[in-house]
């Protein structure tokens, strides 16, 4: 009688069996045991540097968005800028400074007549003009002052724990000299305490 193999064996009801390595699952997939071992080994590696992955990672409070952070340093910077730029324009004069003193000027000719004395004249003509210059002067340099100030006492009010950046101090506080520099020179000016008018004796 011959004899058959593994392979080519029939059971009872007429069913060939399969060998080990032809087993297949439920789903029709063939699985052999050595292959599910390995995939089984590859996902649990995956996860475990998954896991690590995540572990490693920085929570997201760590990274703020780039608005929260900026903003206070942005506006806090211009605002120093500004009060920098102010204090310039006090001691250097602006636009406006020049028309309201052509504009005081020709009101003191309007309003003056030719039969004035030579002092009445100087004052009106000249004097005026040169005050009006003086007070929008010191009108820019207390700006200068005021917003230089409230930008070196922003962090007092502000969040704990974040100082201010030490150019933006430098700014402020260079706008904050030149709006006393220029509001001390207005003073003096509007006063006639410097650049007087002339005698007209």
């Amino acid at each position: 009688m011959g004899t058959k193999t593994v392979d080519e064996a029939v059971d009872a009801n007429g069913t060939e069996a399969k060998s080990d390595k032809e087993t297949v699952d439920g789903t029709g997939t063939e699985e052999t045991p050595d292959s599910a071992a390995v995939t089984g080994a590859e996902t649990d590696a995956d996860a475990e540097e998954q896991d690590d992955a995540e572990a490693d990672a920085p929570a997201d409070e760590d990274f703020p968005a780039a608005g929260e952070k900026d903003a206070p340093g942005v506006g806090q910077g211009a605002a120093a800028v500004v009060s920098a730029g102010l204090g310039i324009v006090s001691l250097t004069g602006s636009w406006v400074a020049t028309v309201a003193a052509a504009r005081e000027t020709l009101v003191g000719q309007l309003q003056t007549s030719s039969s004035a004395s030579v002092a009445t004249q100087v004052k009106e003509v000249y004097g005026d003009a040169w005050a009006t210059t003086a007070l929008v002067g010191g009108l820019f340099a207390l700006a200068a002052l005021i917003v230089g100030a409230v930008v070196l006492a922003r962090p007092a009010f502000g969040a704990p724990g974040k100082p201010q950046a030490a150019w933006i101090k430098s700014v402020a506080w260079a706008g904050v000299s030149l709006g006393v520099v220029g509001l001390v020179l207005a003073v003096a000016k509007y006063s006639d305490i410097l650049l007087g008018l002339p005698s007209t004796k």
